[in-house]
């Protein structure tokens, strides 16, 4: 049975996952918790992001679909709780918490690769249709400098894609969503 997101015990389960995760060090798979807490400790720690963000209110949420080719056999909720220039945190979450965020970006395995390989600008991934929106694109179009830099800091995490690497980090997702899915609710 899994736990119920927001309570002591998900959070202490979701902290205890990364930091077994974080163990190795990076690189690290993207979507993973690892890759999502050097993510959070960027965002938290960047100047640039706090400027570009302070007027910025609302929690965005990076929804990837599944891809079973890649390990990943369920949707990907990150979610991102961001008020004034302040990233109070960033995790996977649950489907359910995920599509309650107040803006979500929904898009292929694929889209967010090339938004963070910086071949495709998130905004005008969302007018052109390549990622899906709800929310009000109006409120994103005017944060747009804090987007950017959202997107910025993704580049600069060591990270190992699915779909460019072996076997083995194919599995290795398939594991990790085999732990946390059930446990986490994902």
């Amino acid at each position: 049975m899994a736990l119920t997101y927001g309570t002591d015990e998900w959070l202490q389960a979701y902290e205890e996952m990364v930091k077994e995760r974080s163990a190795g060090g990076p690189p690290f798979i993207v979507g993973t918790p690892e890759w999502v807490a050097k993510y959070e400790n960027l965002v938290q720690n960047d100047a640039d992001y706090k400027e570009a963000a302070k007027t910025w209110e609302g929690s965005v949420v990076i929804h990837i679909l599944k891809k079973p080719e890649i390990g990943l056999d369920i949707d990907l909720y990150l979610f991102m709780d961001l008020w004034h220039g302040d990233c109070r945190f960033i995790r996977i979450v649950p489907p359910d918490v995920g599509e309650a965020g107040d803006f979500v970006i929904t898009g292929e395995y694929e889209r967010w690769k090339q938004v963070m390989k910086k071949e495709l600008d998130v905004v005008k991934g969302m007018m052109q249709g390549k990622l899906k929106l709800k929310g009000d694109l109006p409120t994103i179009v005017r944060a747009v400098k804090a987007a950017v830099r959202l997107v910025e800091l993704s580049t600069m995490i060591d990270t190992v894609f699915p779909d460019e690497a072996g076997p083995e980090v194919v599995e290795e997702i398939k594991s990790f969503v085999a732990e946390a899915a059930p446990k986490l609710g994902l």
